[in-house]
C-alpha cells in the first residue's frame, strides 16, 4: 500500500509533506529525506487515530508521474485490512475474540499498529473474516 505524497519547500527551507488523499494530514522535515520519515510517522498516526474513533480508513489514490510515494510498512497494512473488514462485517473485537478463541486483549495487540502480532493470529484472523493475505516479493529499489 503507498500512499501519494505532495512536497513543497517552504520558507526556512524545510520541506512540507501533504497527502491528497487524507486532506487534514501534514508535516515536515528538515529535509526530503527527514520529510519522508516524518510522512510515514504522521500516516501512521492518523491511521492509529482512525482506528481508534471507529472511523473508516483511507485508501491510496493513485500515484501520478513523477510524485512519490509513502509505502506502509506490511504489518501495518494487514492490521488495517483486520480492522476495515471487522467494521464494514459490524464485527467487535470481543466478537472477533471469540471467532478466535481467544480474548479482547489479544485482538487489540491484533490491531495496534506498533505491536508486532505473529503472522498465524494474522492469516487465522483474515480467515475468519472471510479474506486471505496475497504477497508477492520484490527486488528492492
Amino acid at each position: 500500500m503507498i500512499f501519494p505524497v505532495e512536497l513543497s519547500v517552504l520558507g526556512n527551507k524545510t520541506i512540507k509533506v501533504s497527502f491528497p488523499d487524507i486532506p487534514n494530514a501534514i508535516t515536515c522535515g528538515k529535509n526530503e529525506k527527514h520529510a519522508m520519515e516524518m510522512a510515514l510517522d504522521c500516516l501512521l498516526t492518523v491511521f492509529a487515530a482512525g482506528m481508534h474513533d471507529g472511523d473508516d480508513l483511507p485508501q491510496p489514490g493513485r500515484i501520478k508521474r513523477g510524485q512519490k510515494g509513502i509505502e506502509i510498512p506490511s504489518m501495518v497494512s494487514v492490521k488495517m485490512a483486520i480492522y476495515q473488514a471487522m467494521k464494514d462485517q459490524g464485527i467487535t473485537q470481543n466478537e472477533l475474540g471469540i471467532k478466535l478463541n481467544c480474548d479482547a486483549r489479544q485482538i487489540r495487540r491484533l490491531l495496534d499498529l506498533d505491536h508486532n502480532s505473529r503472522f498465524d493470529q494474522i492469516e487465522t484472523a483474515l480467515h475468519v473474516l472471510g479474506l486471505k493475505l496475497a504477497m508477492a516479493v520484490e527486488k528492492a529499489a
